[in-house]
């Protein structure tokens, strides 16, 4: 038994080196997606076009605007003279957002009345916008903290655990570990049984006495190997080139990384057995992948999907895995959170494994 697998998964790890899809996948997929997606996905916003419209000819006034435009990645691109070219500016685009300071905001504030001020912001992007008034928020806050004559009755101290730069490379990072070894894995093996039904050598295993799991381990090991060998490169990047830190236990990540893999792996071997051609295999992998990472809390928290989402995200183990790379990468997850991770990401993965075998034994037989 062992010598027939051993021979089988010599001849996958051939086969798939001698693909030139196969290796595209391996090579320079992983590679594009590791040194370009972390830095166009970052939700930091370092570049914000600015517009001031100042009516007060006071000096408050112009402290205030000056503190926007020295503020970090603000850059003044137009200083309006009217209302009317507010619209003008946000309708086109050509600002992020808008400072309007009123007539007598000097003069109300040194005969101490409320004096607003108006921050117009391009709501097209909600994300940033909502960034965007956050920082203003923090400049305004400072603005009044400076110019109270007394203590002011209370102010907020902003400390964040883990990620004290709230740097979203230091939290995408670990999720690139996931998707990529995702998309690795199931591509190599959702093209495994694929690719040979196009060249005619599938119907081969019909005359050998492989056993249907005998078929499905020799076509996961090979995928495994791969995808461990490239999460490595995945942390070494990560750690050395983008300086997130790597504060748990490796040997805890690399535990859970295996079933979350052994999960991929059987979900791209069902589907390759349902393939009949390399292009469907494919359609298929990426009709999975896409709700695989939307429903993983990778871009959204699942506390914020509906119930009955959040109820089909537990089918899903990049959920599990995702909790654990970040919990290891940032805070050092105990191994108790760990574990209470992975039985779900097994009890998936063997059922995957299993259909797989399954929907084997019904194509040879």
């Amino acid at each position: 038994m062992w010598g027939r697998i051993k021979a089988l998964i010599v001849k996958e790890f051939l086969s798939t080196l001698k693909d030139k899809r196969s290796r595209a996948v391996i090579m320079a997929l992983p590679f594009f997606q590791l040194m370009v997606f972390p830095y166009a996905t970052t939700l930091d916003v370092t570049y914000i076009r600015l517009a001031v419209l100042n009516k007060d000819s006071g000096t408050l006034g112009r402290d205030l605007a000056a503190r926007f435009t020295a503020g970090r990645g603000f850059k003044l691109v137009a200083t309006l003279t009217h209302d009317a070219e507010i619209t003008q500016f946000i309708n086109t685009g050509d600002v992020d957002f808008v400072l309007h300071i009123g007539e007598n905001f000097s003069q109300d504030l040194k005969q101490s009345r409320a004096a607003p001020v108006q921050l117009i912001v391009d709501g097209r992007n909600s994300n940033t916008a909502l960034i965007l008034l956050d920082y203003a928020g923090q400049i305004i806050a400072d603005f009044n903290r400076e110019l109270a004559t007394q203590p002011l009755p209370s102010h907020l101290v902003e400390r964040a655990w883990f990620n004290p730069n709230l740097l979203s490379l230091w939290s995408v990072l670990p999720g690139f570990l996931a998707i990529i070894t995702l998309v690795a894995t199931l591509s190599i093996t959702g093209f495994a049984v694929a690719r040979e039904k196009e060249v005619g050598t599938f119907q081969q295993l019909l005359v050998t006495p492989l056993h249907p799991l005998e078929i499905v381990i020799g076509k996961t090991v090979p995928a495994l190997v791969i995808g461990l060998a490239e999460s490595v490169i995945i942390l070494l990047v990560s750690v050395y080139w983008y300086g997130v830190p790597l504060i748990g236990n490796l040997l805890l990540l690399y535990l859970g990384l295996f079933f979350f893999l052994l999960s991929s792996i059987g979900t791209g071997l069902m589907i390759s057995s349902l393939a009949r051609t390399q292009q469907q295999a494919l359609l298929g992998a990426f009709f999975f992948i896409v709700p695989t990472v939307i429903l993983s809390g990778f871009a959204t928290p699942i506390a914020n999907m509906p119930e009955w989402i959040q109820a089909l995200t537990y089918l899903n183990p990049m959920r599990y895995f995702l909790a654990i790379s970040r919990g290891i990468f940032l805070k050092d997850a105990p191994a108790e959170f760990v574990f209470a991770q992975i039985w779900p990401m097994a009890l998936i993965a063997l059922a995957a494994l299993f259909l797989a075998a399954w929907l084997f034994r019904r194509r040879l037989y």
